[in-house]
């Protein structure tokens, strides 16, 4: 099986940050301008928490009666910051990511966040994996196989 470092591969996903003296309008923008589900909230430089897009939804359901612009990010942000390392194998990762019900995984290498890993990522990855394997097993059952 994959590591997270084969999947991002030798690029890296970017990852986008917010901080927590920010507003919810302020996330909610770059959520929008950078096509992404999920922000790493930052105090200073240091990682504090995630803001995703179903945090938005909490806020917008619980918190009706205030405007997106007046409520700051540190208020609804999930505080527990869960992370993948960089040589973690997907199946570990998969499993951290049903068990949490998360979606968006920084990654940490030296002590920093790296990338963003998305359920989206782990699943192309197995997938391709299972379609090698499926076509190996073909050429295998079928006598094709070169071994």
């Amino acid at each position: 099986m994959a590591t997270v470092k084969e999947v991002l591969g030798a690029s890296g996903k970017h990852i986008f940050s917010i901080g927590k003296d920010k507003t919810v309008a302020d996330a909610v923008n770059l959520l929008v301008e950078h096509e992404v589900g999920a922000l790493v909230v930052v105090d200073g430089e240091r990682p504090v928490g995630m803001f995703t897009e179903r945090d938005v939804i909490k806020c917008w359901t619980r918190k009706a009666d205030r405007h997106f612009n007046d409520i700051k990010v540190s208020e609804v942000m999930s505080g527990n910051l869960i992370i993948a390392e960089v040589d973690d194998d997907l199946c570990y990762v998969t499993t951290i990511m049903i068990k949490n019900r998360i979606r968006h995984l920084p990654v940490i290498e030296n002590h920093r966040i790296v990338a963003m890993l998305s359920i989206r990522d782990v699943v192309k990855a197995q997938v391709t994996d299972l379609r090698a394997e499926n076509h190996y097993l073909k050429d295998y059952i079928s006598d094709k196989y070169p071994g």
